[in-house]
């Protein structure tokens, strides 16, 4: 049992996690299924009545209990291995490279856990940094995915699985945005 739970625990190697994730998308693709999670917004919105009063929400939602039911198992999922999975010390492998540069840049011990708590926290919600980054930010997500017509899980899994030339701009923009923000926002923001 020790040894399951030391595998479970360990980052699993691309040539698992690759095979496995292909599985899953040949699965939906037979079952005429394509996967997303931010569609989930419009099945709940949708489930609580939300067509009556816009169009967009008018749509059988039942058909996608099976995408609801994977939202819940990947929070579930995640809050057990939270739970009963992490070993006690976690620390992030980064490049030093990396760790100079997030310091340079203001994060305190960058690499010490899976976010640096000085950035992600309740105390830095309420300065304008944590205001910029989290209501900011959230709002950008929310509005690139419901733009995009999905989010980075919907077009560069299930999308480009399909071919989908839409996809394929999408994901180019992801990493563009991504790009822009790394090297241009984001130390903007750190600076304030």
């Amino acid at each position: 049992m020790n040894n399951l739970l030391e595998l479970i625990q360990q980052p699993w190697p691309w040539y698992v996690a690759g095979p496995l994730i292909a599985v899953v998308m040949f699965a939906l693709l037979y079952f005429g299924n394509s996967f997303g999670l931010s569609a989930n917004f419009r099945n709940i919105c949708s489930m609580f009545g939300a067509g009556k009063s816009c169009e967009f929400f008018e749509f059988d939602w039942k058909k996608q209990t099976w995408n609801l039911v994977f939202v819940v198992g990947t929070v579930l999922g995640g809050f057990i291995a939270h739970q009963f999975l992490m070993p006690s010390e976690v620390s992030v492998a980064i490049s030093d490279a990396t760790v100079q540069d997030l310091t340079a840049l203001g994060v305190v011990n960058p690499g010490a856990g899976f976010v640096p708590k000085s950035l992600f926290s309740f105390e830095s919600l309420l300065s304008l940094k944590g205001i910029i980054m989290f209501v900011g930010g959230g709002f950008l997500v929310g509005f690139g995915t419901r733009y995009a017509g999905g989010c980075t899980s919907g077009h560069a899994i299930s999308g480009l699985s399909d071919l989908q030339p839409a996809s394929l701009i999408a994901v180019i923009g992801f990493f563009i945005g991504g790009l822009l923000m790394t090297y241009f926002i984001l130390p903007s923001v750190l600076s304030l």
